[in-house]
């Protein structure tokens, strides 16, 4: 496994450790942000930016393997 393929499965790993893990950490009613409780405003972020970091990962992970193909040729 190279290091770009590791780097990759860090960055898909931490929308699912936000998404899971942190919620008791951020189970709060207040403040509120935009009309919603902290919780729910922290749901919501990471759902709209968890095809941002599956992005950044897919980009890491196709330029890792442009330069393994690059590198046997």
């Amino acid at each position: 496994m190279t290091k770009g393929t590791k780097l990759a499965l860090l960055l898909g790993l931490i929308p699912f450790v936000t998404l899971v893990f942190a919620l008791p950490l951020v189970n709060r009613l207040y403040p509120v942000i935009l009309g919603l409780p902290f919780l729910l405003f922290w749901i919501l972020l990471w759902v709209a930016l968890t095809p941002v970091v599956l992005f950044v990962a897919y980009k890491l992970e196709e330029k890792d393997n442009q330069n393994n193909r690059a590198g046997r040729s």
